[in-house]
């Protein structure tokens, strides 16, 4: 089994469309040098007697939140669209996600960001962007062919 670099995974996000129209997606790459995935899973544990006592362990729920962490370009739309959201509560929050993975799965659905960074730091750094991302729900899974579903960083 070959390995395959994490860049071949391809962030998008999209603001949500109006009914019935499909999201435009901009890729989230350019300048992102790291995206930490963090799973969050609710368990519930019971024993049974038809087992021997000892406790099951069910999955109840399961949120994974995605940390984005790099630098701010202003001519990159992903960016200027994150940046439209710097202010925004509620539903102002809410975009569609979509991750396509290396073996060509596509995860897609509506999504919240939070924690959105967009300019700070060191007088002499760049302007840095960081944000996280979930699913408001499990997403819809289409399953790729396995011939590789990624290519270069383009913005």
């Amino acid at each position: 089994m070959a390995r395959k670099k994490n860049a071949l995974t391809e962030h998008y996000i999209a603001p949500i469309p109006e009914s019935g129209q499909e999201p435009d997606y901009l890729r989230v790459a350019r300048w992102i040098s790291n995206v930490e995935p963090s799973p969050e899973e609710e368990t519930e544990d019971q024993a049974y007697y038809d087992g021997d006592g000892t406790p099951e362990t069910d999955v109840i729920s399961v949120k994974t939140t995605w940390a984005f962490e790099g630098m701010y370009d202003d001519e990159d739309p992903a960016h200027q669209f994150l940046r439209t959201l710097e202010f925004e509560t509620g539903e102002g929050r809410k975009v569609m996600y979509k991750q396509v993975r290396q073996d060509g799965t596509v995860l897609e659905g509506k999504a919240t960001v939070t924690e959105l960074v967009v300019t700070g730091g060191e007088a002499s750094a760049f302007e840095q962007l960081s944000f996280t991302i979930a699913w408001d729900r499990k997403p819809e899974i289409t399953s790729g062919d396995g011939n590789g579903g990624g290519g270069g960083v383009e913005g």
